[in-house]
């Protein structure tokens, strides 16, 4: 276990230089703090659109390079100029730039040509190849995060009142929707199945599932069996906090250890002012 994060490789070099790339929200922003912290040294691989310009304005002219979502070869070049040795993925692009508004170069059409299925899983997998061709690691994206997990038991909240047979069956129906790549998380209530994420995100469904304000709403957010954690890492954070409160749940269960919870802290604040239960098993 290397001494700055349990998530990164043994043989992890600190005096090499990692390249963020960065994506929407907190997350991205979270990681170059921790960096900073640790005294890593990095740049930011931004993208048109999606990186938010404060975290662009927070790098040097020198350390950062721009590109639009699907110019693979754009981003292998800047990576090669930069001379980043590793790389993280932090923070999401847009889903529906997958199928429109995505500008790939030919570097990403050659790439995505060979591809039988186009996922978020075989597709970062084939960008991660590509970086791997040139030289720099994908690195578990809960590298430097190791504080911002979710631990076990009552994260926020007095008690959680909900029995264990609902836990289960939430929990069971995200890690299914996980395995079969449908997305990382529900909302049950009693049993029955209210929502499933899917391709338009956690958001969405949490919209959708206020329309039935149901009793003992239970949203739960799980990895998937064999999850490549280079990316897609489950995350939640303040934004998803106030959708569950703008849907009316109560309850949320998250899998310790894997699943991220952004700027904790904050999270805490609004959850316990919305009498919101997070619970991490």
């Amino acid at each position: 276990m290397h001494e700055l994060s349990k998530f990164l490789p043994d043989n992890f070099d600190e005096n090499a230089r990692l390249a963020i790339l960065a994506g929407k929200g907190q997350y991205p922003e979270i990681l170059h703090s921790r960096l900073k912290s640790a005294e890593i040294d990095h740049v930011l691989m931004a993208f048109e659109d999606e990186t938010s310009p404060e975290l662009w304005s927070d790098f040097d002219g020198s350390k950062r390079y721009i590109m639009n979502v699907g110019q693979l070869g754009k981003l292998l070049k800047s990576l090669k100029t930069s001379g980043a040795k590793y790389a993280i993925m932090a923070g999401q692009i847009t889903p529906k730039k997958l199928f429109k508004g995505m500008k790939p170069d030919l570097k990403a059409i050659l790439t995505l040509a060979k591809l039988k299925r186009k996922n978020a899983e075989t597709i970062f997998g084939a960008v991660a190849d590509a970086l791997a061709g040139i030289g720099v690691e994908m690195l578990d994206a809960r590298s430097f995060l190791d504080a911002d997990t979710a631990p076990i038991g009552l994260f926020c909240g007095r008690k959680w009142t909900l029995p264990p047979d609902y836990v289960d069956h939430a929990i069971h129906i995200a890690r299914e929707c996980a395995r079969l790549d449908i997305g990382q998380s529900c909302v049950t209530a009693r049993g029955t199945v209210l929502a499933v994420e899917s391709f338009d995100g956690t958001d969405k469904m949490l919209e959708r599932v206020a329309q039935f304000e149901a009793k003992d709403a239970l949203f739960a957010k799980t990895v998937k069996p064999n999850q490549d954690y280079r990316f897609d890492v489950p995350v939640i954070g303040e934004r998803t906090v106030r959708k569950l409160a703008e849907a009316g749940i109560k309850n949320a269960v998250v899998e310790a250890g894997n699943v991220i919870i952004l700027d904790s802290e904050n999270v805490k604040k609004i959850a316990d002012s919305n009498g919101i239960k997070i619970l991490g098993i």
